[in-house]
Parts: C-alpha cells; sequence; structure tokens
C-alpha cells in the first residue's frame, strides 16, 4: 500500500475515533443527584420574577445613592456585626486558633475601628474567614442532603438549610428582631438592610447569570463549588473537587431534564424574565470554575446564612456543582 493510503487510512481511524469519543460524551446522561429538581425549578422561577420586580430595583437604587467607598463601610459594618456568628462556629467545629483570632479582630475593629466601619484588624493581619453551622455540621460529618431553592432565600441543602436558625440566634441582627417589637415591624430593617447589601454585591454578576443557557443549573453549580470551598477552609482536596465535578455511574435519571428547563423557562417568559438574555454555551460548564466563581465574588450566595428577616436574596442571588459533597473529617482545619 502506499505511503499516501497509508497516511489517509490512518488519518481516517483516529477521526473515526475522535467521533466516537464525542458521540459517546454526547449522549452521556445528564446529572441526577438534584431530586428536587422539578420542585426547585418553579421556586427558582418565582425568585427569579420576585427578584425583577422588588428586590434587583431596590438594590440598584442603593448603588445609586452610595459611592463604592461608602458601600465599603458598610459592608465592613455588617461583616463586623456577624462576627460573632463565626467565633461561635469556629468553636462547635473544634477550631481555637481561628475562633482567638476571630474574637481578637472582632474586638479590634468593634473599637479601633469604629462599631466595625474600618477595618484595621486586616492591616494588622488578622483577615476574616466568616464561616456558617452548615460548615460546622459539614466539620462533623453531616452529609449535604438534596439541594433545595427556598421562596425569597435562594440556593442551599437540605445540611445547609440548619444554618438559617441557628445562626440568626447568635446573630445580632436576630437578636435585636427577638428583643424588639417596632411599629410596622421596623426590627426588620437592619436585618433588610444587609441583605440588601449582599444583593447589591452580586448585581455585577447578573449578566453571567442572565446570559447563561440554564440559570437554574448555573446558580446550583456556583452554590455547590462556594460551598465546597467553604468546607474545606479554601483548599479542598482533589478528590472533593473531581467528586464535585464527576458523575457516578450509579445514577439513574427518571426526569426529563429538557422538559422541566422549558416549563421554567416557560414561566419566567411569561412573567417577563430574561426576555433579552442571550444564550450562551453551558451553564454547569461556566460554573465549572473554582472558588472565584459567581457565588465567590459576592457574600450572596449565602444572602440566605443571616436572613432573620421575612425576605431574603432573590433566586438571582449568585452565588455550586451538582455532585454531592462529601464532608471533610473532623480534624480539617484546625
Amino acid at each position: 500500500m502506499p505511503r499516501t493510503c497509508r497516511t489517509r487510512v490512518a488519518q481516517s481511524l483516529i477521526t473515526t475515533g475522535l467521533v466516537a469519543a464525542l458521540a459517546a460524551c454526547a449522549v452521556a446522561p445528564p446529572r441526577t443527584d438534584d431530586p428536587l429538581q422539578n420542585f426547585n425549578r418553579k421556586i427558582f422561577a418565582f425568585n427569579q420574577v420576585a427578584d425583577k420586580v422588588a428586590i434587583r430595583p431596590v438594590a440598584k437604587a442603593y448603588v445609586k445613592v452610595t459611592g463604592p467607598k461608602e458601600r465599603v463601610l458598610i459592608g465592613n459594618f455588617f461583616a463586623n456585626l456577624r462576627a460573632p456568628v463565626t467565633i461561635i462556629n469556629e468553636v462547635l467545629q473544634g477550631r481555637p486558633g481561628p475562633a482567638l483570632q476571630s474574637t481578637g479582630r472582632f474586638v479590634i475593629n468593634s473599637t479601633v475601628g469604629f462599631l466595625g466601619v474600618f477595618d484595621p484588624a486586616s492591616d494588622m493581619r488578622l483577615p476574616a474567614h466568616p464561616t456558617d453551622f452548615g460548615v460546622t455540621l459539614a466539620h462533623w460529618g453531616v452529609p449535604e442532603g438534596p439541594y433545595v431553592v427556598l421562596p425569597l432565600i435562594g440556593p442551599t441543602t437540605l445540611r445547609d438549610v440548619w444554618r438559617l436558625p441557628v445562626d440568626s440566634y447568635f446573630d445580632p441582627m436576630g437578636w435585636y428582631v427577638r428583643e424588639h417589637d417596632l411599629k410596622w415591624h421596623a426590627q426588620y430593617l437592619p436585618s433588610i438592610a444587609y441583605l440588601v447589601t449582599l444583593r447589591a454585591s452580586a448585581l455585577p454578576l447578573d449578566p453571567v447569570l442572565d446570559s447563561s443557557y440554564d440559570p437554574y443549573a448555573f446558580l446550583r453549580d456556583a452554590y455547590r463549588q462556594h460551598r465546597l470551598y467553604q468546607i474545606y477552609y479554601g483548599n479542598p482536596p482533589m478528590s472533593a473537587i473531581e467528586e464535585l465535578q464527576g458523575t457516578s455511574p450509579s445514577e439513574q435519571n427518571d426526569q426529563d431534564i429538557d422538559q422541566l428547563l422549558q416549563q421554567q423557562q416557560q414561566y419566567e417568559k411569561a412573567h417577563g424574565v430574561n426576555e433579552n438574555a442571550a444564550p450562551a454555551s453551558s451553564a454547569s460548564t461556566a460554573a465549572a470554575a473554582p472558588a472565584s466563581s459567581a457565588s465567590t465574588a459576592a457574600p450572596a450566595p449565602s444572602a440566605s446564612t443571616a436572613a432573620p428577616a421575612p425576605a431574603a436574596s432573590s433566586g438571582a442571588t449568585v452565588p455550586a456543582s451538582s455532585a454531592s459533597v462529601n464532608p471533610p473529617p473532623a480534624s480539617a482545619g484546625t
């Protein structure tokens, strides 16, 4: 056989092999570790509408009337106000070193920093490392559980949902709500103001979410990635990352994902959500980046973390993958 023919035959075989491999990838079953997806998508669509009608306009108004420096100072104040939540959870996690560091940071910023408006503790090499009761449960081996989208609060999991009542109990804003019964429910104003700042910090990420092919999957993946990095204190093992992005061969899918997505898009279109959004490639692909993804840039992926107020963040509150995250051993991060 002439050399040219052999070369063409080899190229044909290689091309055929690549096409077969790509075809195998194309028919791979979608991720199925979202058993509540049908329910979640309906709540997500509702949150998208609520965000467009009420929450996002308020956040935009807040950005319009405040400058970047003012927003930084306001953010510092609320971050310092919630420091007791971090301190308590670090104690519950059995991490005395970080708990002492957070306590020192809280004392310095509350005094020298004028009630936390300024952040001199960071200049003293006492950086913030916020945590919550969901991370505490993961630290002691509690499974993640299914992914859940709550009305007006947004993404969470069966494990993380417990941080809502527990963290709000230690949150000074939650204490203020419990101890005061003001006219027009004014005791909720500090909590609402805090949530507005969180939503405002996520505004730059709205185009990313709106232009994704499947905003629901994007937000779910971003949330789980963000939580993975929080659970492992910013240094997850490669095995956890691979599990987060992989697909278990034992999974079976009994849901029509395309039909669910179509129903959600019809609901959003009927209510005027994402009407001008340009489709992007793939939500889950865009969300495959580590903690620098949407939810990381905004503290709001966990806007529900300290939501003692009746209204929390929207369905567009950003900011991870559809795989179940194995919690670290009890000795992690000590």
